[in-house]
This record gives C-alpha cells, sequence and structure tokens, in this order.
C-alpha cells in the first residue's frame, strides 16, 4: 500500500517494501537538497558547469542566504510543466523599489536550447554577491544604487529536452520551443505593427501602446504571461535578453517596417540610444571586437558588432519590441555565441569574455536624467509623462513620482506632463562622458476648476510653441499658467452677456473708446 502524497516518507515508518512514493519529488527536482561544495572550496567559487533545474534553483537560494541584505529569490510564475520561474535581486534593499534607484532585468534562456546565458546570469549571480563581501568598490556602487533582476532560465522546459541530448549536440532547435511547442520569442503581442500604423497619424502616441484584445484569442504561453504580468510589479528601465546562435548584439525594432521586406532597417525613434546600449555591451567584448572576418559573427565586424534587428532579419512577437511599445523599458538582444550549446570546457571562457560586458551594460542604466514630479505640495504625481523633443517616444513616472529617462549626451528640451496641471519645459545638457544620471525634477501646477478671471490684455507665448484647447485629443497639452482657454476670451462674464466684439475692443487695453466705458 503507497503512503499518502501528501506525507513525508522518511518521517513514518514506511519502507521501500512498502512502495512509499511521493508523486512531487520529480516535479520538486531536489530543491531541498544540499549541494556541497568540495572541501577546501572557498564560498566565492564558481563551478563552471551547465546546472540542471534543481542545482540552479539551489545555487540561486544559496547566493541570496550568504547576502541576504542584498539578494533576495523570488517567483514570478510557473512554466507549462509546473517549474519555477525563479529570479535572484539585488539592491540595497531587497525586495523593494527605491525612490530614483533604477530597476534592470536580464534574462536567459528563453529559448530553451540556447543555454549560454542562462550560465551567465548563474555565475553572475555569485559573483555579484561574492565581490560585494568582498568589498569590491565598483560592485558595492553598482549594487547600492541599482536594482537588479536576473532570470537566468524563461524556459526551464525546453531546457530539460536540449540537456537530455547534451552539449554539442547537431540538433538547432530541439527544445528551443516551450512544453507546449511555443517559440516564447514570438509569443508576445505584435506591438509594433500598432506602432507603423500610429505613426502615420499626428498627434497619436506612439508609445505605451495597451495589449489588442484579440491577442488574448490565441495561444499565450504561461512563461509569455508570466513576464508581461513581472514587467508591471517593476518600473524596468532597461533590460537584456540573452540567447545563443551568433555573435552580435541587436536592438528594436525586430519587425520590418514594410511587412514583404525581410531585411531593412526599421529603427525606434530612440536610435541614437539603443546604439549607445548595443555598444556598451560589444565594445568591451574581446570576440566582438577581434578584427577576424572568418571568426563567429565575423560577418557583422563592419558594423561594430551591432545591428538593428530588422535589418537582420525580421520577425513579429518578440519581447524587446513589446518591452519598448508596452512601458519604459529599453531591451537589448544578447547573441553569445555561435555554440548554442557549449561544453562544459567552453563555459570559464564564456564568463571571462561576458563578465565585463555585463557590468557595463548594468551601469548604462545611470546615463541620462532621472528626477521626481511632483505638485506644489510636494505630492508625487504617478504617471506623468515625461517627453523629450525631437523624440516621439515618452516615457511614464512610477507610483512615487520618480522618473528615468536614457538619453544620449546633447542638449534635450524636456517636457513634463500630466492631466490637470501645467506642462513644465526645462533645457538640460549631457556631458558626452557623464556616467551619472543628471537629476531633473519637475513640479506642475495645478490648472484648477474654479472661476477664470478675464484677461485685460494680449498673452505672451514662449517662443515655438503654441497653446491649444485642453483635451481635444492625446497629444493636446494643458495651458501655461496665467494663460486662459480660448473661450473664456470670448465670454467675459456669465452673469451678463456682451456683445461679439467685446473681446476685440478690451484687448486695446488703454486706447479703447471712451464710449465703451458707459456700457
Amino acid at each position: 500500500m503507497a503512503w499518502p502524497y501528501f506525507l513525508d516518507c522518511s518521517l513514518y515508518f514506511g519502507g521501500e517494501e512498502e512502495g512509499c512514493y511521493d508523486p512531487l519529488e520529480k516535479l520538486r527536482g531536489g530543491l531541498d537538497e544540499e549541494e556541497a561544495l568540495p572541501s577546501g572550496v572557498p564560498p566565492t567559487f564558481l563551478h563552471f558547469t551547465h546546472h540542471s533545474y534543481a542545482q540552479m534553483a539551489r545555487v540561486l537560494r544559496r547566493t541570496a542566504a550568504r547576502c541576504p541584505h542584498i539578494a533576495k529569490t523570488y517567483s514570478i510564475g510557473r512554466s507549462f510543466d509546473g517549474k519555477e520561474l525563479l529570479v535572484i535581486e539585488f539592491s540595497g534593499r531587497p525586495g523593494q523599489h527605491e525612490l530614483m534607484e533604477p530597476e534592470v532585468k536580464l534574462i536567459g534562456n528563453i529559448h530553451g536550447n540556447e543555454v549560454a546565458g542562462r550560465e551567465m546570469l548563474i555565475y553572475l549571480a555569485q559573483y555579484l554577491c561574492s565581490e560585494y563581501l568582498l568589498g569590491s568598490p565598483r560592485i558595492q556602487r553598482l549594487l547600492n544604487t541599482t536594482r537588479i533582476h536576473l532570470l537566468p532560465s524563461m524556459n526551464p522546459d525546453g531546457y530539460e529536452v536540449a540537456a537530455a541530448e547534451g552539449a554539442g549536440y547537431n540538433g538547432w532547435t530541439s527544445g528551443r520551443q516551450n512544453a507546449q511547442n511555443l517559440d516564447l520569442n514570438r509569443n508576445f503581442p505584435d506591438l509594433t505593427s500598432e506602432f507603423y500604423r500610429l505613426a502615420s497619424s499626428r498627434g497619436a502616441r506612439t508609445d505605451h501602446i495597451p495589449i489588442p484584445q484579440h491577442y488574448w484569442w490565441g495561444k499565450v504561453a504561461p512563461e509569455t504571461k508570466a513576464i508581461m504580468k513581472w514587467m508591471r510589479t517593476a518600473p524596468f528601465m532597461l533590460s537584456a535578453s540573452l540567447h545563443g546562435g551568433d555573435l552580435v548584439v541587436s536592438y528594436p525594432f525586430d519587425l520590418s517596417q514594410n511587412p514583404h521586406e525581410e531585411k531593412m532597417f526599421s529603427p525606434t525613434p530612440d536610435e541614437k540610444m539603443f546604439q549607445l546600449l548595443a555598444r556598451a555591451y560589444a565594445d568591451v567584448h574581446p570576440m566582438m571586437m577581434d578584427r577576424s572576418e572568418n571568426r563567429c559573427g565575423g560577418n557583422f565586424l563592419k558594423r561594430g558588432s551591432i545591428i538593428n534587428g530588422a535589418d537582420w532579419y525580421s520577425f513579429t512577437g518578440g519581447m524587446s519590441d513589446f518591452n519598448y511599445l508596452h512601458s519604459n523599458c529599453f531591451e537589448i538582444t544578447v547573441e553569445l555565441g555561435c555554440v548554442k550549446f557549449p561544453p562544459e570546457e567552453a563555459l570559464y571562457t564564456l564568463w571571462q569574455h561576458n563578465k565585463e560586458p555585463l557590468l557595463n551594460f548594468m551601469e548604462m542604466a545611470h546615463r541620462g536624467i532621472k528626477g521626481v514630479v511632483m505638485d506644489k505640495f510636494g505630492k508625487p504625481v504617478k504617471n506623468a509623462r515625461i517627453s523629450v523633443k525631437g523624440i516621439r517616444h515618452d516615457i511614464t513616472t512610477a507610483p512615487d513620482g520618480d522618473y528615468w529617462r536614457l538619453l544620449p549626451p546633447g542638449s534635450h528640451i524636456v517636457i513634463a506632463q500630466a492631466p490637470g496641471y501645467s506642462k513644465v519645459i526645462k533645457k538640460v545638457t549631457i556631458p558626452a562622458r557623464m556616467k551619472r544620471a543628471g537629476r531633473v525634477d519637475f513640479i506642475l501646477q495645478s490648472l484648477g476648476t474654479g472661476p477664470k478671471r478675464f484677461l485685460q490684455g494680449p498673452q505672451r507665448s514662449s517662443p515655438g510653441l503654441r497653446d491649444t484647447p485642453r483635451g481635444a485629443g492625446p497629444y493636446r497639452e494643458p495651458e501655461e499658467p496665467g494663460q486662459e482657454p480660448f473661450r473664456a476670451r470670448r465670454q467675459p462674464g456669465a452673469g451678463r452677456s456682451k456683445p461679439w466684439w467685446w473681446s476685440y475692443f478690451t484687448s486695446l487695453n488703454q486706447h479703447k473708446p471712451r464710449w465703451l466705458l458707459k456700457y
């Protein structure tokens, strides 16, 4: 007779001959077991080997236990086969968002057979913990000013399929999809097509595009849903997805502007910034900077080992495009090498090649500007829009009113605005060598709802700016402080009616005719 599944066989008088069986043991994957390091090995030791799901979970949880003051593990959901999508977070205050602290996420193994990114993030988690404890100024500064989230395996089910065949196998697609046979990097909502449609309409917003209802009518993987839900829990502003199969860094858009073109340069409004983000990784990667065209990724050498995604090959439903068009997050895609499932002896070299690029990329979260948007009483303004003149892509403030805007060096006109408030315009200049985000706060004045005083003279607007009726469209701006709406100037009083020519003669001020005073 078998014991009930909810009982722990080791605590009861049930031997193997009695058939004590726990059906959850396989799903749990031995997560409760401790994996001891070889004797004499320091705790900072990195074991350069492939990690099964159970081993990965143990390493992440053990790392968080070693650094509880800066690290924490949590799950964002489960895969189709029930495996937890485990994240390890690093921050000065793990588990909570701090004011004006940028949030960064790194995701690996979205394709189950592309395993290098999975291992790099497992090594990175241990490295960050160890270097922080050893007092590394660079790592301590990074973790004290940045909240970093590492998801080593987005597709643990696909990894199990690939791992069953082993490293160095000849298959190119086995284990790529999840357990539903879905390609997770083609499973996100296609917002890029909607962007191209909206871009042709003057005044239409092309950022924070909502997920279309018809998307949910199709097959959506639980891993995809988990990522989209995760993106709503934290104000992510920078991200990277680690892949394998080539050696290059690509950036949005991944979908061609012309649906009939398989390869077509299709930039975002933030093309310059995305190039800087891609170069932050590629320029410090020794193999990406290797001048040999015969190496892996040599065909991208003339481009500096970076490329616009659609200019490489066009596809729809990608995660990077979705991040950019649905949220404030800028995401790049890093191809770590031509071998998707490298042998264990290659893992140390891969880590040495990618350690500095990973750190350099995360430090890019501190480029551009950041600040807080509040009202005159100091209350944070949530979901205020931060616009940059010449870049048709706004970002929004977090619940605490803080924001982060990645911007290339140069001078920028930045506008903060929110419904019910006047807009505020500031000019900022970002030096080329500035490695810390400049702080630019905004205090918005409430427009108010009470009766407005009648203007006695012409108002002079700021050069280059034109006032528009409030609430006439999604991109219409509120009036400047003290500027009355056009309709208010046409109706001088609510108690008595005025002639149609009243507004004209009152604008003459001291030169108005004497007979007008008798009215």
